[in-house]
Order: structure tokens, then C-alpha cells, then sequence
């Protein structure tokens, strides 16, 4: 289940609670995210949906732990991550987060094997682990036949498969998705967004997803919209 008003049960996969977050600009403060509250269980698929400077973007580096808060606590299943910071922070989302964003940021000069195979580059696994793992990602985003090739030889939609294999390579805690389909035609967004319904129900996945895109709400179990850094829950989009 997901809840706004952080009153429910304490183990929810994700806790948010009393956050704020605000930025200085010279002699100007600005309020992002206000007193907000969240809990979102283990294998949820949630939208974030509202306009530009919403705070969308924002929420997700924060339980990403790519942006500290102002004040208020994040925890992922267990782990207070607003407590740590520095290497720590680096290690704990190496562990636990797999990103997607809209701009897929392979490296071109790599093979979709090797871009998918970097985050393991941390890990102590041996050559033929990684090799495992990659094509393992690799098969579940049906990409095991362009494993060898460049980004430049591959159609967007494959590119952002790719980085989805990328984000599940090391079996994260969750994933974060920034505008997945933003950069994508239609059919090729839908892909994407079978993809990742598939990754949370056949998988067990935990997807938090900021989109601009009705169409892409369709697919999460629900839609949370923010206005003004206020979060607002809502029913599940209406879909045609």
C-alpha cells in the first residue's frame, strides 16, 4: 500500500516523514518540498505527477539519496539514509538503487554489455559473475542479441532498455525513474512501460516514476501528485 499521511504501519519499504526541503538562492528562500509524508510498501509501481517546479525531481534524489533534506527523515528498508552522507551515502545507493532517467546517459564508446556491466566494476565479483549478471539484465529487457553493440547503433527505445538493464544488473532495493519515456515515440514509451510493469510484477520490483505522461500513470498501482512541494494522493489515472 501507499499512504500521504505517514500514520500507517511501520514497515513499509519506504518511510518518509516530516520532510522539508529548501533551497537559497542569494537572499531568497525557496520551499520544494513541505512537512511531506510517505510510506510505500515493498513491490509498488507509484507515479509522481504535477507541474514543472513541483518538486517531483527533487522527492526522487532525495530517496535516492542523491540530495540531503532540510530537515525530516528517509528511510529504506530499515537504513536511515538521511543519517549518512559521503562515501557511505555512495555505497548505500550502489547497493540498493537502480536510476533511469530520460536521457539515458550510456557511454557511447561502450557495448550495451559493457555500459550494463559498470556498476558491478564496484562489486567483488569475479569476470564471469558480472558476465552472468549482465546478460541475465540483458535477457530480461530482451536485448540479449545487441549486446555488442554500441548506443549509436541502437534505436532509442533499445538504449533505454539498456539502461534499464543497467539499473537491475545489481538486484537494487528499488528503482527510480526520471521521466523514462520522455525522450521516446509512443510505441516505443509503451514498451518501456510494459517493461516496467513487468519488472514489478513479475519481479517484485519497487518503482517510484516521475512522468509528465498520462499515459505512463496508466501503468502505476498509483498516482501521487505534487503541487506547489505538497503531496497529494490520488486514484489511479483514468486510462482510455
Amino acid at each position: 500500500m501507499v499512504h500521504v499521511n505517514g500514520d500507517n504501519k511501520s514497515d513499509s519499504l519506504i518511510q518518509v516523514r516530516s520532510l522539508f526541503k529548501t533551497y537559497t538562492r542569494g537572499n531568497e528562500s525557496i520551499e520544494v518540498l513541505k512537512n511531506l509524508n510517505l510510506d510505500i510498501d515493498r513491490g509498488e509501481f507509484v507515479a509522481f505527477m504535477g507541474p514543472s517546479g513541483s518538486g517531483k525531481t527533487t522527492l526522487l534524489n532525495l530517496i535516492g539519496g542523491l540530495d540531503l533534506p532540510t530537515s525530516g527523515s528517509i528511510v529504506v528498508d530499515n537504513d536511515e539514509i538521511t543519517g549518512i552522507s559521503g562515501s557511505k551515502l555512495t555505497d548505500w545507493r550502489a547497493r540498493h538503487v537502480g536510476f533511469i532517467f530520460q536521457l539515458y546517459n550510456l557511454i557511447p564508446v561502450l557495448t550495451a554489455f559493457q555500459n550494463v556491466e559498470l556498476p558491478l566494476l564496484l562489486t567483488g565479483l569475479s569476470k564471469a559473475q558480472r558476465r552472468d549478471h549482465v546478460e541475465a539484465a540483458l535477457s530480461i529487457v530482451g536485448l540479449e542479441d545487441r549486446m555488442h553493440h554500441f548506443p549509436r547503433q541502437l534505436s532509442g527505445g533499445q538504449e533505454q532498455r539498456t539502461a534499464i538493464a543497467r539499473a537491475i544488473v545489481s538486484d537494487p532495493t528499488f528503482l527510480l525513474c526520471d521521466e523514462p519515456t520522455g525522450d521516446l515515440d509512443r510505441t516505443s514509451a509503451n514498451e518501456i512501460l510494459e517493461l516496467l510493469s513487468r519488472l514489478v510484477e513479475d519481479f517484485n520490483k519497487t518503482i517510484l516514476m516521475v512522468t509528465h505522461d498520462p499515459a505512463a500513470a496508466c501503468q502505476a498501482h498509483i498516482t501521487l501528485h505534487l503541487e506547489k512541494g505538497v503531496l497529494i494522493e490520488s486514484s489511479k489515472v483514468v486510462c482510455e
